[in-house]
């Protein structure tokens, strides 16, 4: 029996579509939009995937309506919606991610003498998944009061982690993440209160490759994230490392140093690679 191909794609893709074609076909579309770097018209996914122009508009229907892509009506066209990264924040929220990554952040908190943690995008939010502490801490010294404790959620354009993974997402799911300016609430006060401040933060923070955030979660506390990327190119996780903002145990940019090395190692250890350009 010939195979019949919906999706105008290759291998195990084109062979789910010609079971259940609307599946095959909406994931085409998720797989299709998550390897573009901006907003696709319908007319241009129905065009590339060898899809009937009606039957995209009703999946890219469906699929607007469960989150999982959002309409951009300036662009008219489409981009990936916020079910979409939690799906791929809760995958990487499982034990593998968090095993590879325990032993480079252990490491790390050793040399920098303070707490490095590794956060992930939930939606709009920095999940924090693991939290290492210095040999001191685990020994019995007092811990550095911090509220970036495991499983805390914090809003994702404040941290210094978040806004690592920010920098390297597209224009379509940044508009999706945050598309009321009320969604850039602040916490101390402090930090981007409008859609266009945050992105020329997160273009300066792709340019330099780190992030960094002073008195925007807490007061008195300062932090630096760098992103870990997966083979695709496409930020999986962050390293961060706070410190109280007038003491200053380790230079800055020795603090950066470690943790932009750490990030390449977690990339290397997930077969990932850094984006075209990253420093």
């Amino acid at each position: 029996m010939t195979e019949r191909r919906e999706s105008g794609m290759p291998g195990t893709a084109a062979a789910a579509s010609s079971t259940s074609p609307a599946v095959g076909r909406a994931l085409d579309i998720l797989t299709h939009l998550a390897g573009r770097s901006g907003p696709v018209r319908a007319a241009t996914l129905a065009r590339d995937l060898g899809i009937p122009r009606s039957s995209a508009y009703h999946i890219l229907t469906v699929l607007a309506g469960r989150g999982f892509v959002t309409y951009l009506p300036d662009e008219q066209a489409y981009g990936l919606g916020v079910a979409a990264f939690e799906i791929g924040s809760a995958y990487l929220r499982h034990e593998p991610l968090e095993r590879l990554a325990r032993p480079i952040l252990r490491t790390l908190a050793g040399r920098l003498a303070q707490p490095v943690h590794l956060g992930v995008l939930h939606g709009a939010e920095t999940v924090y998944l693991l939290k290492e502490q210095p040999a001191a801490v685990r020994s019995g010294a007092a811990a550095v009061p911090l509220v970036t404790e495991v499983g805390v959620r914090l809003p994702a354009h404040l941290t210094a982690s978040g806004r690592a993974l920010l920098a390297h997402v597209g224009e379509a799911q940044l508009k999706a993440l945050f598309p009321r300016p009320g969604d850039l609430i602040t916490r101390t006060g402090k930090g981007p209160r409008s859609l266009g401040e945050l992105r020329d933060l997160l273009a300066r923070d792709r340019a330099r490759g780190w992030s960094e955030e002073t008195e925007l979660v807490s007061a008195g506390f300062r932090s630096v994230g760098v992103a870990a990327f997966d083979h695709h190119g496409r930020p999986v996780a962050a390293l961060s490392s706070t410190w109280y903002r007038h003491h200053r145990p380790r230079d800055e940019a020795y603090v950066r140093d470690l943790l932009r090395k750490g990030a390449a190692r977690l990339t290397h250890a997930v077969s990932g690679r850094a984006p075209t350009g990253q420093p």
